[in-house]
C-alpha cells in the first residue's frame, strides 16, 4: 500500500482535498497502482516552526511581499 506524506504551511480545506486527489491520480497514473491502494497524509508545520536559510517562514514570506510590493 503505497503511502504519500506531505509535510507544510497551514493549508484550505479546498487546497488540502486538491493535494490528496492529484496526488493520489498521478502516483496511481505512474506507479500502476489502483487508486484505491493509496494513503496520504498532510502534517500542518506553522510557519513559525520551521525554516529556511535560518530564518523562520513567517519572515520569508514577509520579506517577499514586502520586496514584491514594492515592485508592483
Amino acid at each position: 500500500m503505497p503511502y504519500i506524506t506531505v509535510e507544510s504551511s497551514v493549508l484550505s480545506d479546498m487546497q488540502k482535498e486538491e493535494l490528496i486527489k492529484q496526488l493520489t491520480e498521478i502516483s496511481s497514473e505512474i506507479m500502476k497502482i489502483p487508486q484505491e491502494f493509496f494513503v496520504t497524509t498532510i502534517k500542518e508545520v506553522p510557519d513559525k516552526n520551521f525554516g529556511i536559510g535560518g530564518k523562520t517562514i513567517d519572515k520569508v514570506k514577509a520579506e517577499y511581499i514586502q520586496i514584491h510590493n514594492k515592485q508592483m
